[in-house]
C-alpha cells in the first residue's frame, strides 16, 4: 500500500500528466502553498506602501499610491518576495499539455473551448494576475504590462480572465501615459461584454485613465462606483478627496462640500481629514467668506496643526483674493511662508502664489525671492515647473539691475534731501538693518534646529531627506531643487554675494595687489607709512565700515559732481539691459517703453542711447504706432547716422526681410552648401557678401563664415580660412558651427593641415577607413552566410534626426510588438555617421521581417525619416565603415541577399531561447502544441503575474 500510495502521489506530482487528478493536485499545492506566501507578502506590501506614501494636496490626487514616484520605493522588498513566490507557483504547477479526449464523445462548444486553452491549471491564473498587480505597485509598468499581455493571450478563450487582464493592462499603459494603446483595449473590451467579476477592475481602470485625461465627468461617474466597491475606510475616504478635488474644479461648490464631508466622516487619517477641512472652507467661502476665515483661524491656534500652518494661511489668503482683496491676501500668504516649518511642496505652491501676484504688480524683486524659493520646492515634473523655472531665471538677470538703479536713484534723492530729513531717513534705515539682523539671526537658529531635527530624524528612519519629497538619487547638482535650496540656504547665511573672489566679504575696502597681498584702505606717502595710525584715524576707519553709523551711509552719497558723475553712470548701465529684458524676456512693454524713455530723456546724448532708440522703434512698430516708430528713427539716424542699428534700420531691404527674411535667408544658405557641395567657391564667396549685406544679423550667419572658411581652406588659403574660422568662434560662439570652428582653428594653429579637401556630408556614404593588420586571420571580405546572426542598423546624420527621440521610439516599438523576443539596442555616436544597432536575429529572415514591420508601423513612419536601412550579419558589420563603405555594402546587399527567397512565416512570434524540459520526463508531440512562450526570454527576468482585489482590500 505504501508503494502503491508512493507511486500516485509521484504520478500526480507530474505536470506533465493532465488529468483531474493532476489539475487538483497542482491547483490546491499551487493555492496553499507557494500562492498563499505570495498574497501574504503582497498585502504586507500594499499596506506599507499606503502607509509610507505622502501625497501633494496641492494637485489632483492619483488614485493609486504609485502614482506618486516618491512612493514606488516603499514596500519593495514584500512586493519582490511575492514576485519570485508567483513565478515559482507558475514555474512549479503549470501544465500545458492537452488532456487526453475520447474520441467516441462528440464535442460540445465548451469542450472546445476547454481543449483550445493554453494553460490547464485551474488556479494558476491567480498567480499570474498577481504578479502583474506585485510589478504594478511597484512602479515596473512596463513589466507589468508584458505579463498582463501575455495573460490575456494565454488565457484568451476564457472572457473573465481575459476581461481582468486587459483592465490591468490598460491601466499600466494609463500610468505610463500611453493614452493611445490604453484607449485602444478600453474600446476592444467595450465591443465584447464586460463580464460580471471584471466590472470593478474596469470600473477603477476607466477612473483613473479618465481621470488623468482630463474627463472630469466620466471620471467622477466611474469614481462613485469605484467607491462603491471599496471596502477598506481609508482607501474609501481617498476616493472622496479624488471626488471632491474634480468637483472643485470644475466649480461644483456644494457636490465639493459634500465630499469633502464624506471624507472627514470616515475619519481617514490626520493629514487626510486635515486637508478635506481646508477644502471645505475654500469652497464654501463665497456663501460666508469671513466664517470660513475664522474657523480657519481657530484651527491654526490648535496646537495639532502647527505643522500646517503654511496651508491654513495659503487657504485664507485665497479666500481673501477670491474677494479681490490682494493685499491682505498677500500679506497672508506672507505669513504662511514665514510660519512654515514643513519646507514642502505644500510651502512651494504658496510661494508660487505669492510670486505671481508680485509678478502682476511688477514687485520684481519680490517674485525673485518666492520663485527662487519656490523653484526648489515643486516637483520638476509639473506642467509649469519649466515656466516657473524660466521666470526665475530672468529674475535673476533683472533684479540686480533693477535694485542697482533703484540704489542709485535714492542716493541722489538723499543727496537732495535737506541734512535733517536725511538723517531720519538713514536713522530710520538703521534701525530696519538692527531689526533684520536679529530676525536673520533668529531664522538662522530656527534652521539649525529643524537642520538637527531633520537629521536625527533621518537617522531614525534610516534614510537622508533634503525636504519632504526630495530624494538624494542624483548628484547634488543634477538636481535643481537641491541647487535651489541650497542657493537660499548661502542667501540666508551668507546675503546674495556675487560669484567672484574674496566673496565671503561683504565690504572691501582694501584691494589684493599683484602679489595677492592687501593694501591698506587708505593711500599714504611714505613717511606716514612708516608711522602708527593714531587711535582716532583706527576708530574713524572702524565706524566708516560699520553698517549701523550714519557715517557709513553719509560714506555712500554722492556729494561731489565725480561721485554724482559715477553714480549717473552706474544707473546708466544698469538701466539700459533692464529696459531690454523688460521687454524681451519679461514681455511687460509698458514699463519697458518707461525706462527706455526716460534713458533718452534724461541722458540725451549717452553713447548707447542708440540702442535705447532702435528698440524704441520695434516696440512702436509692434504696436501699430507708426508716427511714434518713424519718430524714434529720425532721432537715431539724425543723433547716431553710424551706429550699426541704424544701418540695419536704414537698409532698403528691411521690411521685406523681416517679413520674408528667414526663407530668404533658408534659400540663400541652402544654394552656398550645394554650390560649396559642387566646389563652385567663386559662388560660396558671392553668396556670403550677399548674406552680410542683406542679412548681417541672420540666424545663419555662422554657417555662412563657416562655409566660407571651408572654401578658403580648400583653395589652399589657410591663413585667410584662418581669420575666417577664428571670427567664428569670437563673434559666434555657441552656434552650431562654432565648436568644430574651434576644432579645425586649433589645428591649424598648431601647423596641421587637412589631407584633401573637406568633403560634404553626403561624401560620407562613400568613405572608409583601410586599417592596415599584421594578422593574417583577419576576414576581409563579405560573408554570404543567411544562418547566421543578423542585425538591423538605422544608420543617419546627427544634424538630420533626433537621435533620442528615434531611440526611444524604436525601443517602445520593440516592447509593444515583440514581447516574446528581447532586442539590444545598441548607439554609437563616435563616427561621423551615427548608428542605432538592433540585435538579436537568428537569421537575414527574421531581420528582414523585423524591418519590413518597422516601416509598416504607421507610428515609426515619420521617425525614420533621414534614416538609412541596413541588414546585415554581425560578422560584416566589423568591417562596414572600415574595409567597406556604406555604398560598397549596399551594393553587395542588392545583388546577393535581396534577391533571395526568404521564409513568410512569422517568425519573431517565437522565443529566442526554449527552455527543452528533463530527459526523464515524458514528452509527447501534443505537449508542445499550441503552447504560447513565456513574455521574458532571460531565465533572470522574473515572470508577471496579479492576483485579486480581495487580497488588499
Amino acid at each position: 500500500m505504501i508503494l502503491l500510495l508512493a507511486i500516485l502521489v509521484a504520478a500526480s506530482c507530474s505536470t506533465q500528466r493532465n488529468n483531474s487528478q493532476t489539475r487538483m493536485w497542482h491547483a490546491f499545492n499551487a493555492r496553499y502553498n507557494t500562492y498563499f506566501n505570495a498574497s501574504q507578502a503582497f498585502i504586507e506590501g500594499c499596506d506599507e506602501q499606503e502607509r509610507g506614501n505622502r501625497d501633494d494636496y496641492t494637485q489632483l490626487l492619483p488614485i493609486y499610491a504609485v502614482g506618486n514616484k516618491q512612493s514606488r520605493s516603499i514596500g519593495t522588498s514584500h512586493f519582490d518576495r511575492t514576485i519570485e513566490k508567483s513565478e515559482k507557483a507558475i514555474r512549479r504547477h503549470s501544465i500545458k499539455r492537452r488532456p487526453e479526449w475520447n474520441k467516441q464523445r462528440r464535442k460540445t462548444k465548451a469542450d472546445i473551448e476547454w481543449l483550445n486553452r493554453h494553460e490547464y491549471n485551474p488556479f494558476l491564473w491567480r498567480a499570474w494576475l498577481l504578479l502583474g498587480k506585485a510589478q504594478f505597485h511597484e512602479g515596473n509598468f512596463e513589466e507589468s504590462a508584458a505579463t498582463f499581455g501575455y495573460m490575456a493571450r494565454l488565457y484568451k478563450t476564457q472572457p473573465i480572465i481575459l476581461a481582468r487582464a486587459r483592465a490591468w493592462q490598460a491601466k499600466c499603459y494609463a500610468e505610463m501615459g500611453w493614452r493611445y494603446e490604453t484607449e485602444d483595449l478600453i474600446t476592444n473590451q467595450h465591443r465584447d461584454s464586460i463580464p460580471r467579476q471584471a466590472v470593478a477592475d474596469w470600473d477603477f481602470t476607466l477612473a483613473d485613465h479618465y481621470l488623468r485625461t482630463g474627463q472630469y465627468a466620466d471620471a467622477t461617474r466611474y469614481l462613485m462606483r469605484c467607491i462603491r466597491h471599496e471596502r477598506r475606510r481609508q482607501r474609501k475616504a481617498r476616493l472622496w478627496y479624488i471626488v471632491g478635488q474634480i468637483e472643485q474644479h470644475q466649480g461644483h461648490s456644494q457636490q465639493a462640500f459634500e465630499a469633502y464631508r464624506h471624507v472627514v466622516r470616515l475619519q481617514p487619517p490626520y493629514e487626510l481629514e486635515f486637508n478635506a477641512r481646508i477644502s471645505q472652507t475654500e469652497v464654501m467661502a463665497s456663501a460666508d467668506a469671513k466664517g470660513m476665515i475664522r474657523k480657519l483661524q481657530r484651527m491654526a491656534a490648535s496646537d495639532n496643526n502647527k505643522d500646517y500652518l503654511d496651508q491654513i494661511h495659503y487657504a485664507i489668503g485665497n479666500i481673501r483674493l477670491a474677494q479681490r482683496d490682494t493685499l491682505q491676501a498677500i500679506a497672508s500668504y506672507e505669513e504662511g511662508a514665514r510660519r512654515s516649518t514643513r519646507n514642502g511642496t505644500e510651502k512651494g505652491a504658496l510661494l508660487l502664489q505669492l510670486a505671481q501676484l508680485y509678478w502682476q504688480r511688477e514687485a520684481y524683486a519680490d517674485a525673485r525671492r518666492c520663485y527662487s524659493e519656490a523653484v526648489g520646492l515643486i516637483d520638476t515634473a509639473l506642467p509649469y515647473y519649466k515656466e516657473v523655472n524660466r521666470r526665475s531665471e530672468i529674475l535673476d538677470q533683472l533684479v540686480p539691475l533693477t535694485d542697482a538703479v533703484h540704489l542709485e536713484d535714492s542716493l541722489q534723492r538723499l543727496v537732495a534731501m535737506p541734512e535733517a530729513d536725511r538723517l531720519k531717513v538713514i536713522d530710520r534705515h538703521i534701525a530696519e538693518l538692527k531689526n533684520a539682523e536679529r530676525e536673520a539671526k533668529r531664522a538662522q537658529q530656527d534652521a539649525e534646529m529643524q537642520s538637527q531635527w531633520e537629521m536625527q530624524n533621518a537617522q531614525n528612519n534610516g534614510m537622508s531627506a533634503v525636504g519632504n519629497d526630495t530624494k538624494a538619487s542624483t548628484w547634488y547638482f543634477y538636481n535643481p531643487q537641491l541647487v535651489s535650496q541650497g542657493r537660499i540656504r548661502f542667501e540666508q547665511l551668507w546675503g546674495k554675494r556675487p560669484n567672484e573672489d574674496d566673496w565671503q566679504r561683504s565690504n572691501r575696502s582694501v584691494v589684493p595687489t599683484l602679489n595677492g597681498e592687501a593694501d591698506h584702505e587708505t593711500e599714504v606717502d611714505a613717511d606716514s607709512a612708516k608711522t602708527t595710525t593714531s587711535a582716532t584715524e583706527t576708530e574713524s576707519d572702524t565706524t566708516q565700515l560699520n553698517p549701523f553709523t550714519r557715517e557709513y551711509h553719509l560714506a555712500q552719497l554722492p556729494f561731489t559732481a565725480e561721485q554724482k558723475a559715477e553714480s549717473d553712470r552706474k544707473m546708466r548701465e544698469a538701466l539700459l539691459p533692464a529696459a531690454v529684458i523688460m521687454k524681451d524676456k519679461v514681455e511687460n512693454l509698458a514699463l519697458a517703453r518707461r525706462m527706455f524713455t526716460y534713458l533718452v530723456d534724461r541722458w540725451p546724448t549717452d553713447s548707447l542711447n542708440d540702442l535705447a532708440w532702435y528698440h524704441l522703434y520695434l516696440m512702436n512698430a509692434r504696436e501699430g504706432r507708426m508716427a511714434d516708430a518713424d519718430s524714434a528713427l529720425a532721432r537715431l539716424q539724425c543723433q547716431y547716422p553710424q551706429s550699426e542699428w541704424t544701418q540695419l534700420l536704414s537698409n532698403p531691404y528691411y521690411a521685406d526681410n523681416q517679413r520674408f527674411g528667414q526663407h530668404l535667408e533658408d534659400s540663400l544658405y541652402a544654394a552656398t552648401y550645394e554650390a560649396f557641395c559642387q566646389e563652385r567657391y567663386q559662388e560660396v564667396a558671392a553668396n556670403v557678401l550677399l548674406s552680410a549685406q542683406r542679412f548681417p544679423h541672420g540666424a545663419h550667419r555662422s554657417k555662412f563664415l563657416f562655409v566660407e572658411a571651408l572654401s578658403l581652406l580648400n583653395e589652399g588659403r589657410v591663413d585667410k580660412s584662418a581669420q575666417q574660422l577664428k571670427q567664428v568662434v569670437e563673434d559666434y560662439p555657441d552656434s552650431e558651427v562654432g565648436p568644430m570652428a574651434g576644432h579645425i582653428l586649433r589645428g591649424l594653429q598648431q601647423g596641421r593641415r587637412p589631407q584633401g579637401t573637406m568633403r560634404p556630408k553626403d561624401d560620407i556614404w562613400r568613405q572608409h577607413a583601410l586599417a592596415e593588420s599584421s594578422d593574417s586571420t583577419v576576414v576581409d571580405t563579405l560573408s554570404l552566410r543567411r544562418d547566421v546572426r543578423f542585425a538591423f542598423v538605422l544608420a543617419f546624420h546627427p544634424d538630420s534626426v533626433n537621435q533620442n527621440q528615434l531611440l526611444y521610439e524604436l525601443a517602445r516599438y520593440n516592447f509593444t510588438s515583440y514581447l516574446v523576443r528581447n532586442f539590444e539596442i545598441a548607439v554609437n555616436s563616435e563616427d561621423p555617421v551615427h548608428r542605432l544597432t538592433v540585435s538579436g536575429f537568428r537569421s537575414y529572415d527574421e531581420a528582414l521581417q523585423y524591418a519590413r514591420h518597422l516601416y509598416d508601423a504607421p507610428q515609426m513612419t515619420v521617425r525614420l525619416k533621414g534614416c538609412r536601412r541596413i541588414i546585415i550579419s554581425e560578422d560584416n558589420l566589423l568591417l562596414l565603415g572600415t574595409q567597406y563603405s556604406y555604398d560598397d555594402y549596399d551594393r553587395f546587399f542588392q545583388e546577393t541577399l535581396a534577391p533571395v527567397k526568404t521564409d513568410s512565416h512569422p517568425l519573431l512570434n517565437s522565443p529566442e531561447t526554449i527552455v527543452e524540459q528533463s530527459a526523464d520526463r515524458e514528452t509527447d508531440d501534443d505537449a508542445d502544441e499550441d503552447q504560447l512562450p513565456m513574455p521574458s526570454s532571460s531565465p533572470d527576468q522574473p515572470i508577471v503575474i496579479d492576483f485579486d482585489d480581495d487580497f488588499y482590500r
